[in-house]
């Protein structure tokens, strides 16, 4: 196995509060058993944070606003679930940051699986997305960034990743059904 598909932040509180979230989940949907009968691992990545705030940074709003949002972004409650089928030879990694790869253990399961290029699908694409992006580029992965697996609540700055962003990047971008879990 040398690719990885990670998917984040399609969890159920935010697909059930973030109408824009909803809209990848058919298309990541159907691509997941793709990619695993290609021989890809998934990764699910989700946002929690600890319900007793130890990990909310202080100052921060945006932070603030998702722990008050109280079970969407608590870790444990049903929110934090992820809306897509997962199976036992998936990972799953919970995340309290923008990037899949801040704070967790993703890139040692990566590099423990031999994987060199990455798939990146989730929400926002402005934030998890971007962030997931640069993080895997700066610890030499191959990155792919798959189009319509990832909406952001502004589809002006979606489109703008999408087209400006990401290829300047150095990043492929691909539509879901166009990805076939290996390197090209």
């Amino acid at each position: 196995m040398t690719t990885a598909l990670i998917i984040g932040d399609i969890q159920r509180g935010i697909t059930g509060s973030y109408p824009f979230a909803r809209q990848v989940v058919p298309p990541l949907t159907e691509l997941i058993p793709r990619a695993r009968e290609a021989g890809a691992l998934i990764a699910f990545v989700h946002f929690a944070l600890r319900g007793n705030g130890a990990d909310l940074p202080p100052g921060n709003a945006l932070f603030r606003a998702f722990y008050e949002a109280g079970d969407t972004f608590h870790e444990g409650s049903a929110g934090t679930g992820i809306a897509l089928p997962v199976t036992d030879e998936d990972v799953v990694v919970v995340k309290r940051r923008a990037s899949a790869f801040a704070g967790t253990d993703l890139d040692l399961v990566l590099r423990a699986g031999g994987v060199t290029t990455v798939a990146i699908a989730g929400v926002a694409t402005s934030a998890m997305v971007a962030a997931t992006c640069y993080d895997a580029a700066d610890r030499d992965y191959r990155v792919t960034v798959l189009r319509d697996g990832c909406a952001d609540g502004d589809v002006a700055m979606h489109d703008f990743f999408m087209d400006a962003v990401f290829p300047s990047r150095g990043f492929e971008v691909v539509a879901c059904a166009d990805w076939h879990g290996e390197a090209r």
